[in-house]
């Protein structure tokens, strides 16, 4: 059966009469479909247009077009798109620059083959053309394509450089990525923008020291040139230097923001967390409640987890009541960290009763960090009580590792015939150790 493009288009409120006689009074299609890509949040409402003015043998303008094909582009309908070049192709807009870019942009969101051939086929090609291959292949994870049409390029402007480094970053290169943006200011003398610095500070943030250099020296940029800190680009930078440990830097990139959200203070809190600063993560979550600004169920897997690092058992329970009194649902992440809070503490009773208390099935993570905490204090007992629900919880072929801390626990406690036991159990099942992880 053919493809139409009536059959993709839904019903509108508005009577079918009253549309046709808005064509007729209008001298243009263009006004006709813009005004009710504009009125409306429904894509439909212009591609019903469009099959309307096609019956009406009414003149289309590239203006009309391009609203039809931004339509298609929301819908992410590839037979409709399909269809609808093939009209473009008899209706002659083929070889319109503007229109096949827009077109290509379309096709990049559904089909990288079809992109791809519609854009071997142009006969022009401008720099935004150029640019979005370089996001399609980048989109779908082939940046090595993506460099081939950067390098292809005959003339580069800012926004192809940034594509590309965006590209190489998003794909796990951050290396490459960073040498790209190096090459862009040194040799090419672009003035970076904020999209690029944008992508640049992210990827510093996933860098070890070397990351934390360049990104120090974009933030001194930013500064020198004076740069708007936006809550987008704020928020990176702020990240950045809370995960490398620079708490003080963060803290005056979090003042100088003229907007601040929960992410923001999460992000200090986590990173403060992270390197052991259990006392300032509690103060910076003391001042985010005193601007007003409620903490949402990642901050509080942060707070909960620096009083874990910290050893702060009294006050790790008093924020974990704290959760539902935000209205929210205590979570596997936040009962992992009291569970892993009270076990470091050797309060082996209360870290039972936390997962008694659950509403939640107990995970792999959870009971590691449980019958880890028996081992470090010797409570064999403790272990004891749980081990036959730990075994009927785990995966034999993914939780090997829970299955040797059992092992151990009974070697240790001189119970023989059970150690033993489990080791035949991991040897029938074919075990595997899984890597550690952690709620933290």
């Amino acid at each position: 059966m053919p493809v139409t493009l009536s059959r993709f288009l839904k019903p509108i409120s508005l009577p079918f009469s009253s549309l046709f006689r808005s064509f007729n009074t209008l001298s243009s299609p263009s006004i006709a479909i813009r005004n009710v890509s504009s009125s409306s949040s429904s894509p439909y409402r212009a591609l019903q247009d469009y099959p309307l003015l096609h019956r009406q043998s009414r003149r289309f303008d590239s203006f009309s077009i391009l609203s039809t094909i931004k339509s298609c582009a929301h819908l992410r309908n590839l037979p409709l798109l399909r269809h609808l070049h093939a009209h473009l192709l008899q209706l002659g807009f083929n070889r319109h620059l503007y229109v096949a870019t827009c077109l290509l942009h379309a096709y990049s969101l559904v089909s990288l083959h079809d992109a791809r051939a519609l854009f071997d086929e142009m006969p022009h090609r401008n720099t935004v053309t150029w640019n979005t291959m370089i996001t399609a292949y980048s989109k779908y994870g082939d940046v090595e394509k993506a460099r081939l049409v950067f390098e292809r390029m005959p003339t580069r402007d800012l926004s192809s450089w940034s594509a590309m480094v965006a590209g190489y970053i998003n794909g796990g290169e951050c290396d490459r990525g960073l040498e790209l943006f190096r090459e862009m200011v040194v040799n090419e003398r672009l003035r970076p923008d904020k999209v690029i610095l944008g992508s640049v500070l992210s990827a510093c943030s996933r860098q070890g020291s070397l990351g934390l250099l360049v990104g120090r020296s974009v933030h001194g940029f930013m500064a020198k040139n004076r740069f708007e800190l936006s809550l987008d680009l704020g928020m990176i930078l702020l990240d950045m230097y809370a995960k490398h440990g620079f708490l003080k830097t963060a803290c005056r990139v979090l003042d100088s923001m003229p907007e601040k959200n929960v992410s923001s203070w999460t992000a200090l809190i986590c990173g403060a967390a992270h390197h052991g600063y259990g006392k300032e993560a509690l103060t910076i979550f003391e001042l985010m409640q005193y601007t007003g600004v409620k903490p949402n169920e990642i901050t509080f897997t942060g707070i909960l987890s620096a009083c874990s690092r910290a050893g702060l058992v009294e006050e790790g329970r008093k924020y974990f009541d704290k959760i539902e009194e935000y209205g929210l649902e205590p979570r596997i992440q936040h009962y992992g960290c009291m569970v892993d809070l009270f076990g470091k503490a050797g309060r082996l009773e209360e870290a039972y009763d936390i997962i008694k208390s659950m509403k939640l099935e107990p995970n792999v993570i959870l009971w590691s960090s449980f019958l880890s905490a028996c081992k470090v204090h010797k409570q064999f007992e403790m272990a004891e009580r749980v081990t036959e629900q730990v075994l009927r919880t785990v995966k034999p072929e993914n939780d090997g590792g829970v299955y040797t801390l059992i092992c151990t626990l009974f070697v240790q406690n001189e119970k023989w015939d059970d150690a033993e036991r489990v080791r035949k159990l991991m040897v029938n099942q074919n075990m595997r150790k899984a890597r550690r992880s952690s709620f933290i």
